[in-house]
């Protein structure tokens, strides 16, 4: 009877404890459901980033110049990860480290819950890793630029670090334009922090913008192989060429030496990063005397105007101004020609040197080009109160002054276009109306006078076949410890083809050679020619001088 009772009693109990049980699950659902959800969701359903595709780079033709491919970077959550060293040695051998590398490097980072195991991996070699099924190891999707242009389009199109912003170049000064907006979404995770499932989006990523720029990525190639070719063959410092279009102030070609390659920048040399048609400023030298001339003529001089230079050379207070020989009677073309340092000189002191220093500034020296590059150089005009002889002279033959070879080009290009200037940009479709600073009649008379540079005079080795050319060497010594130094030269030819209306506008410019020969005639113009003649045929130009051979 009291086993019965006894088991009476027990199950009495049970059937009260399942109806309090019942009744708290009851009063649970009713009263701390949304408490309860809320603090699971808490614990299981978290905000995660989507990372948004970075805008392209186009060359003018559409060809990509700056990609971004998916790649995974792999993270570990140190205090998830399991003790067993035959899982651990599986991840280390797939990360490629030791299995007593990879716990150091988790035991710097056991008070993190976060840590890079890889950037950027590949996503197949991700997925091996991943597939190992180990705790606390995770992966996310990113992108990686790559540059199929490598070093070629370098110091143009620049690059991005690792988190994919913008450090140099177009990569830097348009960044804003080519990042995208990243997104957000709800997902479902584990007790180990592994997604089980999306939830819902939050915010869509939006894409970066694609830059469609002027470069033409075949003449690109024309002006670097040339330069890079010539850099070493005069075992040079550096080396640039900026080729633009005259109608429309576009940037066509901006090779620079020594380059770079942007997809592997473990040893990067940052002295080659820079681009040193855009950021490096130098002494003009020769090149700049047409514009001296181009004074004269408004001044009212006719360009058969003539002046000598005898005995060849010409005392300005205490220095001599030298010719290589005495050049006897020389008009302005034939100054230009020659190249004489006792004609142009003899012109400077004859002219107003403000209105020479006002030209020089409405061709742009002095300011930026208005290009937007990151880094770039306004160059220096000096503006003073009082002119020495001496200073009026060397300024008329581009001494005192800097300039970056990007504005070079841009003053010759005002020249080109009958004197209409246009700002010089980096982006295809931008071109502007420009405005008129000198008068059409001069700069016919100049693109004259230097054809006859070309063909008569110091620039001779600048000649294209079949086609007329105009331009100037320039010579300048660089200076040293003590001033000028005799050793140290910079070589420039500025020019544009074909002679009358002409479409281009090459610069070149080589700093320091170190062979016998340093001038601008003897080194940067054959490099002019050899690229102009490439990208007139290339671009179907038709020939000026359709003579045929004798």
């Amino acid at each position: 009877m009291n086993v019965i009772f006894r088991l009476h009693v027990a199950a009495l109990c049970f059937v009260l404890l399942m109806g309090a049980g019942a009744a708290r699950l009851v009063y649970i659902e009713m009263s701390e459901k949304d408490f309860l959800q809320d603090q699971g969701d808490a614990r299981t359903i978290r905000m995660e980033r989507i990372n948004a595709h970075r805008g392209m780079i186009l060359d003018r033709r559409d060809n990509p110049l700056a990609v971004s491919s998916p790649v995974v970077s792999l993270w570990a959550n140190p205090a998830q990860l399991p003790v067993d060293s035959q899982r651990l040695s599986e991840l280390a051998t797939g990360l490629g480290v030791s299995l007593e590398e990879f716990k150091r490097k988790m035991a710097r980072a056991e008070d993190r819950n976060f840590v890079y195991l890889r950037r950027h991996a590949k996503p197949q070699a991700a997925d091996a890793i991943l597939s190992l099924g180990i705790t606390g190891i995770y992966g996310e999707k990113e992108y990686h630029r790559f540059y199929p242009g490598g070093e070629v389009t370098a110091h143009v199109v620049g690059f991005t670090n690792i988190d994919d912003v913008g450090q140099e170049g177009l990569e830097l000064s348009f960044d804003d334009w080519l990042k995208g907006q990243p997104g957000k979404k709800k997902v479902l995770k584990n007790l180990y922090g592994e997604i089980v499932r999306d939830i819902m989006p939050i915010a869509e990523a939006v894409p970066g913008r694609d830059l469609k720029i002027s470069i033409d990525q075949r003449l690109q190639f024309l002006a670097y192989r040339e330069l890079k070719s010539a850099v070493q063959q005069y075992r040079a410092l550096s080396g640039s060429f900026v080729l633009l279009d005259v109608a429309t102030g576009e940037v066509l070609a901006m090779a620079n030496q020594p380059s770079y390659n942007p997809n592997n920048r473990i040893q990067l040399d940052l002295s080659s990063v820079r681009n040193r048609a855009v950021t490096d400023v130098f002494e003009p030298g020769s090149t700049v005397k047409p514009l001296t001339v181009a004074v004269a003529l408004q001044s009212g001089l006719a360009n058969d105007f003539e002046i000598d230079t005898s005995p060849g050379f010409l005392k300005v207070g205490s220095a001599i101004i030298k010719d290589p020989r005495d050049r006897g009677t020389l008009d302005l073309g034939g100054i230009l020609a020659q190249s004489s340092q006792v004609g142009i000189s003899r012109l400077a002191l004859s002219l107003n040197e403000y209105d020479v220093w006002n030209l020089f500034q409405t061709f742009g020296f002095g300011q930026a080009t208005g290009v937007g590059f990151p880094g770039e150089s306004s160059g220096f005009l000096p503006n003073r109160r009082r002119w020495k002889d001496i200073e009026r002279v060397t300024f008329a033959y581009g001494y005192g002054l800097t300039v970056t070879p990007l504005q070079l080009a841009a003053a010759y290009s005002t020249i080109a276009s009958g004197g209409i200037k246009r700002d010089v940009t980096l982006i295809a479709g931008q071109a502007v109306q420009g405005e008129r600073v000198m008068d059409a009649r001069i700069a016919f008379q100049l693109q004259s006078m230097l054809g006859r540079v070309v063909t008569e005079g110091t620039g001779r080795k600048a000649a294209i076949e079949a086609y007329d050319v105009g331009g100037k060497t320039g010579t300048a010594r660089k200076i040293g410890e003590n001033g000028y130094d005799d050793t140290r030269h910079i070589a420039f030819f500025a020019g544009f083809a074909p002679q009358y209306a002409p479409r281009y506008v090459g610069v070149v410019l080589i700093n320091e050679p170190q062979t016998e020969q340093v001038g601008g005639g003897s080194i940067a113009a054959p490099i002019f020619s050899r690229v102009m003649s490439n990208v007139l045929r290339l671009l179907s130009v038709p020939p000026t001088d359709t003579r045929e051979a004798v």
